[in-house]
């Protein structure tokens, strides 16, 4: 049974939640979409209609991508040129990221999905469930997409994301007559901000309020444990990545992951880097830096510490490998070997951060259990 740490407000709303699911119609009480974190979208109401600007959508865009969404029983209002429209609520769905996954879960449209490049990397069971059944459709990935099979699912949408200007196979996607929306939350600086993409799920089933209510929970439950952990005066050093084709990959100061590691109550080493995205350093630069570093935290795909020792001797010279310090977030996998933390983790920000906390200060949280995190042995 899947134990997601959730407190009793969570569980209680998502019950609320299965009951008034039926109700599609929203009412809003401002004529903007209210985001707290997230920087990466905005939304102007209109009516009944929604405008949506992907502001930020790959990495050094100048340039948005804005979506009109439409109740498809009403007509389609004046608009700009540049405003894809889309009818809403929609009745089907195809998603490119598993981090797509749980957005649907969450808000009990799970049913909606009809086509997923790779399957196996689904964990959710309730998604699972729908795979063997047939009812969710393997496309491939890239240049190896199956048009034919995606035009025989029409679906609503296709829910994509791209990492530069390049629209690759999405353009031949629109050319099948299918929408294309843009989901950039991996850009998001702060841990809150890549969980508030839930509100932009929501838009396409007119579920702003639910997604409200599901962040809100969310949201409470990572500042409990924040305030928890930041007055604790003695911060362990912590050190991230392994290297891939002779560079050492790990996160940059301003990075998703030193915000958790920061918020859990732990000294990133490389917290003062300005950058977001990931450093490529030399073996030798990190190990003068870390060499003594308290916990060795995010090990790549490596499963245990003599792995890590067979991959490459010098790993034993740090402290934290000499005094089983390490940690790997790939204690929970799917049927087909898909990850919970990189399809799950990003929605709920709270639980990974409980991992650290305990990780890092297991005093302060005595009765939690690592869920996404284990200790290599």
């Amino acid at each position: 049974m899947r134990k997601f740490l959730i407190v009793i407000v969570l569980g209680a709303m998502a019950c609320a939640g299965r009951k008034t699911e039926q109700a599609v119609v929203e009412t809003h009480d401002t004529s903007t979409l209210a985001l707290t974190y997230a920087s990466g979208f905005r939304v102007r109401y209109e009516g009944n209609a929604k405008h949506v600007e992907v502001t930020h959508p790959f990495p050094g865009a100048v340039t948005g991508y804005k979506y009109l969404l439409v109740p498809r029983d009403q007509p389609i209002p004046t608009h700009a040129d540049d405003e894809k429209v889309i009818r809403i609520p929609l009745q089907s769905i195809v998603c490119t990221a598993t981090t797509h996954i749980p957005l649907l879960d969450y808000l009990h449209e799970s049913d909606k999905l009809v086509g997923f490049p790779t399957t196996d990397y689904i964990s959710s069971e309730v998604m699972r469930k729908r795979v063997d059944a047939g009812d969710i459709q393997e496309l491939g990935v890239d240049k190896g997409l199956n048009l034919e099979r995606l035009a025989v699912l029409n679906p609503g949408v296709v829910m994509g994301y791209t990492t530069s200007s390049d629209y690759g196979q999405f353009k031949k996607v629109e050319e099948l007559g299918l929408p294309v929306v843009l989901n950039a939350e991996y850009l998001e600086k702060h841990p809150l901000g890549r969980a508030e993409w839930i509100k932009f799920m929501a838009l396409f089933f007119n579920k702003e309020k639910m997604a409200d209510s599901i962040f809100q929970a969310i949201e409470k439950n990572y500042l409990a444990t924040k305030a928890i952990a930041q007055p604790i005066a003695k911060k362990p050093t912590v050190l991230s990545g392994v290297v891939y084709s002779e560079a050492w990959f790990l996160p940059g100061g301003k990075n998703y992951a030193s915000t958790i590691l920061s918020d859990a109550g732990c000294d990133y080493l490389w917290s003062e880097d300005p950058s977001n995205g990931f450093l490529q350093l030399s073996f030798e630069s990190v190990y003068e830096k870390a060499h003594d570093a308290d916990l060795w935290i995010g090990v790549g795909s490596f499963a245990s510490l003599p792995e890590i020792k067979a991959a490459d001797k010098r790993y034993t010279r740090f402290k934290a490998f000499q005094q089983d310090q390490v940690y790997a977030y790939d204690a929970r996998k799917g049927a087909k070997g898909g990850s919970e933390y990189l399809e799950l983790g990003y929605l709920r920000p709270d639980i990974i951060l409980n991992d650290l906390v305990k990780i890092a200060h297991p005093e302060a949280l005595p009765t939690h259990e690592l869920f996404f995190y284990r200790q290599l042995k």
